[in-house]
């Protein structure tokens, strides 16, 4: 068996020719590319980067959206020998020079003007930066060579047998202890680190998931996550190569919806985000039509959807079960190429990330935090040896996840090590589960609770606002907002009766006892959720503290809760 991503792939795209490999929209509709051609490409382009002088370890960076070209060209870079530095496509300017400069790219692939701007905004501060590869015509940045994508892979077939030998020679040379990738995680503050994850790491992790994952040979898989996350690059693009199925893009989660309609897809992964929005859609049937309308919006083919990224509410999970479309939820880090854990159609427990997968191993320390050996971990931090020895110690990655094990070996995430709430009093609170708990609601579609070091647990909400107006509608409330914040005192009133009622379910000390009602939703381009739609709760708390802070000066009747 192929030791290596680029091997892999070519072996598969020998063994499956003219089947289907991907489907993607362009020019209005979906187009079918087989494994033929997307090996011919890669091909091309890895061709194309070593005649731009690209060497073995040598980082080459994407910048773009999904779409096909991106797998195109990672699958380029990596036959090249080369390593993959992939940036998320929201990126500013400053911080796509960071990282391009810190992982000493020579490259960049681009998808379009919008973000060959960014890079012509720091190209003074990125020196060692000598060409541009771009999917879409734009005017280059000065000073960088500039070639379309389709310009790279003619470029690469004009040279010849030679070069299509020196692709295969640098693919032979690769072993599972080659670096891949070097994607830089979103630090809530300083400078994010580049995690550096091979080929074995990942190869590995794609390999273990197929094993538990019931994929059939004509499975369709439809894909939206963002590449440049290691959710999708492992479960969507590396995990269909290895079971050989087709893998569809959605063109974005916007039109998710109508993609999933015009593909029919079999399988999806995808973020407890969007399981919320559209159980608060199908929720507001009566019980008795629910399962029809869910399978309304993933079609008459999907039999599994999988949730990772961040923690499943466990009333969406088990609502789904319910209606016949359960989704299976998983669990990993960047650090952990990703997957550690995952539940599958034979074994599953609702409310666990699942068993362990096969060939990794977990174990919780003395302080609850979990700890995970096996090939799915990163070979380190990129120039970053201190923060290596401090996550990898004795081989076990330190995830700073807090959970236990069960008697069966499933595993229970209960929050995040360093997002531990201590409260004024001494007690011990993981936001997690009260977010968990605050957004069963259906009035509630998001929350970030806050209380670390303070006398009692408050929280930032935002409503359902669908829900909200007809209660608006009915009651004849009027929504005064400031500083972006609703402050009609019976919205507010509403909403924190309904969170003493869910509050019942936990102790004193862990009750949110005072609220703030967003008038908007949290945002990924305000940074307020990450690209795969996590909340970045200690970026939320810090941006508006003052804000919470206020609410300790009301009246103190709610009490400290100790």
């Amino acid at each position: 068996m192929p030791q290596n991503l680029a091997s892999f792939h070519r072996d598969t795209c020998r063994r499956l020719g003219p089947n289907v490999a991907l489907r993607f929209k362009k020019w209005g509709r979906y187009q079918d590319l087989c494994w033929t051609d997307y090996r011919r490409a890669a091909d091309g382009g890895a061709a194309g980067l070593i005649e731009l002088g690209i060497k073995p370890g040598d980082r080459v960076a994407l910048l773009s959206e999904n779409r096909y070209e991106w797998l195109l060209a990672d699958h380029a870079i990596l036959s090249a020998g080369a390593v993959n530095v992939p940036l998320h496509a929201p990126l500013s300017a400053p911080q796509a020079a960071y990282q391009l400069e810190h992982s000493d790219a020579r490259g960049v692939f681009v998808s379009s003007q919008a973000q060959a701007d960014k890079i012509a905004a720091v190209i003074d501060k990125l020196p060692n930066l000598e060409f541009i590869i771009s999917f879409e015509p734009i005017a280059p940045p000065a000073r960088l060579e500039h070639l379309s994508w389709e310009g790279l892979v003619h470029r690469g077939r004009q040279a010849g047998r030679a070069l299509h030998d020196e692709i295969l020679r640098r693919e032979a040379a690769l072993t599972g202890d080659d670096l891949a990738t070097l994607i830089y995680t979103s630090g809530t503050t300083g400078n994010p680190k580049g995690v550096m994850l091979t080929h074995g790491n990942l190869l590995s992790n794609a390999l273990a998931t197929r094993q538990l994952a019931d994929i059939q040979p004509a499975d369709v898989q439809l894909s939206w996550l963002p590449y440049s996350h290691i959710y999708a690059r492992t479960v969507d693009h590396y995990l269909t190569t290895v079971a050989g199925t087709t893998l569809a893009l959605a063109e974005s989660v916007e039109t998710l919806v109508t993609n999933l309609a015009e593909t029919l897809p079999m399988w999806m992964n995808s973020v407890p985000r969007f399981y919320e929005k559209v159980w608060s859609g199908v929720e507001t049937h009566p019980p008795e039509k629910r399962a029809r309308e869910l399978r309304k919006i993933f079609g008459p083919n999907l039999r599994h959807l999988s949730s990772g990224g961040a923690p499943l509410p466990k009333h969406i999970g088990a609502a789904f079960f319910k209606l016949g479309l359960p989704i299976f939820e998983g669990y990993g880090l960047t650090e952990s190429s990703p997957v550690i854990c995952f539940n599958s159609a034979a074994r599953h427990r609702l409310g666990s990330v699942g068993p362990v997968i096969g060939g990794v191993e977990v174990k919780i320390a003395a302080d609850g935090e979990i700890l995970t050996r096996g090939p799915h971990v990163m070979k380190g931090y990129w120039k970053n040896p201190e923060a290596t020895a401090q996550t990898i110690v004795d081989g076990w990655l330190h995830t700073g996840d807090v959970g236990h094990v069960d008697a069966d070996g499933f595993l229970f995430i209960t929050d995040r090590k360093k997002d531990l709430i201590i409260t004024s009093g001494g007690k011990n609170i993981a936001p997690t589960e009260l977010e968990r708990l605050l957004i069963s609601d259906p009035y509630i579609d998001q929350a970030v609770v806050y209380g670390d070091r303070r006398p009692f647990v408050t929280a930032i909400v935002v409503p359902n606002f669908e829900k909200l107006e007809e209660e608006c509608t009915a009651h004849g409330w009027k929504s005064q907002i400031t500083d972006g914040f609703i402050r009609t005192p019976e919205i507010v009133g509403f909403l924190q009766a309904r969170i003493d009622k869910l509050m019942e379910a936990v102790s004193q000390p862990e009750r949110v006892r005072a609220c703030l009602v967003m008038s908007r939703p949290f945002q990924v381009s305000d940074d307020e959720l990450t690209a795969t739609l996590k909340v970045r709760r200690r970026h939320i708390v810090s941006k508006f503290e003052p804000h919470l802070a206020a609410l300790y000066d009301a009246p103190a009747s709610r009490g400290a809760g100790l």
